[in-house]
């Protein structure tokens, strides 16, 4: 065993805090595992990006931890709850760089939140981590959706750990530009089938105060609409004032969000959204984020209708991007649909893990006393 240090990270203010270079160095750490388990650099992010979500944790708590050897870090680990006190969920991260593993590190930061979540009665810990494709035995997910190799080191150190794989999410990739013109008759066939009840509305980072509400609510419905599997993951409650405080908190990122989202005439309500987090360089790619319809609105192709409106949006405020990227549940076959009309192809996979800490009579004692 290599001699190694453990220690949290104190988040830099700004780039010229003491702690910005540990920083930086946990980034990197994180940019490594993500090329190498998706055999891509379009998943990276810059320190920059990453910092503005790491100070701004009034919604969701968060700390870091990093493993350094002579002053080095080499790994680095993650632990996000949500605020309310009778959540009992975290979610770990737990990375070290390839040429220092085996060596007893990756189970030392695993211990360190594990150790953290059981001081704070969090006893749902979910872990989702990138899967390299292997030959093999395979762990198919509960959902009969996606596998994973059994026999990769993350996944057997996460069985050893009492882990239950409980769902794959694919990993896929768009390469740009797009085709103008299928992303027209996409969008027109759509907008078509949805009929003049929807109308489609994109907007640049802020979104429009009279919508603050809405998509507040769509925020909301995504810890709860989107499939989880037996993941079981909390709802996670949006209001107008997080959003704004998010929003806020992004002016500070060299990214920006271009959002599309579907208005219901009828009710002046949005009822269904998407986002892309675009970078400042136009050779990196895009990230996809949040798409949600509202499960009341569904069998309207919204979906497709808002995707392909905000990747023309794209074309028109950021063009030159050589791709954009987006992850999805193995079993959300419609959206997997849409993604793969458009050109989405499968770039890699991850598995989402849970394992349910048993309640000490200790820990129900404290939990009673809340």
């Amino acid at each position: 065993m290599s001699d190694f240090s453990i220690d949290e990270l104190v988040i830099p203010a700004s780039p010229n805090a003491p702690s910005w270079p540990d920083f930086e160095a946990a980034v990197h750490v994180r940019n490594i595992i993500e090329a190498e388990g998706f055999g891509t650099n379009d998943l990276q992010y810059s320190a920059a990006e990453l910092l503005p979500g790491w100070l701004n944790t009034k919604y969701d708590p968060k700390r870091m931890f990093v493993a350094r050897v002579a002053g080095a870090v080499v790994g680095r680990a993650a632990y996000e709850t949500l605020p309310g006190p009778n959540d009992d969920h975290a979610w770990l991260i737990a990375q070290v760089l390839p040429a220092w593993r085996n060596r007893g590190i990756g189970t030392a930061l695993a211990d360190r939140v594990e150790l953290l979540a059981a001081t704070q009665n969090r006893h749902e810990l979910i872990v989702y981590t990138v899967s390299a494709e292997a030959a093999g035995e395979r762990l198919t997910a509960p959902t009969g959706f996606g596998s994973v190799p059994l026999g990769n080191s993350e996944v057997r150190f996460l069985l050893a750990r009492g882990y239950r794989l409980e769902q794959v999410e694919r990993g896929s990739r768009l390469e740009l530009p797009a085709d103008k013109t299928l992303l027209r008759r996409f969008r027109a066939d759509a907008a078509a089938h949805a009929g003049g009840d929807y109308t489609v509305h994109c907007w640049s980072e802020e979104t429009p105060p009279r919508w603050r509400d809405d998509l507040a609510l769509l925020y909301t419905r995504m810890s709860t609409d989107a499939p989880t599997a037996g993941l079981e993951e909390p709802e996670d409650v949006w209001t107008a004032e997080r959003l704004v405080d998010e929003e806020t908190s992004r002016v500070g990122s060299p990214r920006r969000m271009l959002t599309a989202a579907a208005l219901h005439e009828p009710s002046g309500r949005l009822v269904a959204f998407t986002q892309l987090s675009v970078p400042a360089e136009s050779d990196r790619s895009v990230g996809q984020e949040d798409t949600l319809v509202l499960r009341e609105h569904r069998g309207h192709r919204l979906g497709m209708l808002l995707k392909s409106a905000n990747l023309e949006y794209l074309a028109q405020e950021s063009p030159g991007h050589p791709s954009v990227t987006t992850f999805n549940a193995e079993e959300n076959r419609h959206i997997l649909e849409v993604n793969e009309a458009l050109g989405f192809v499968p770039m890699g996979y991850e598995g989402a893990w849970k394992r349910v800490v048993p309640l000490t009579d200790e820990s129900i004692e404290s939990s009673d006393s809340r």
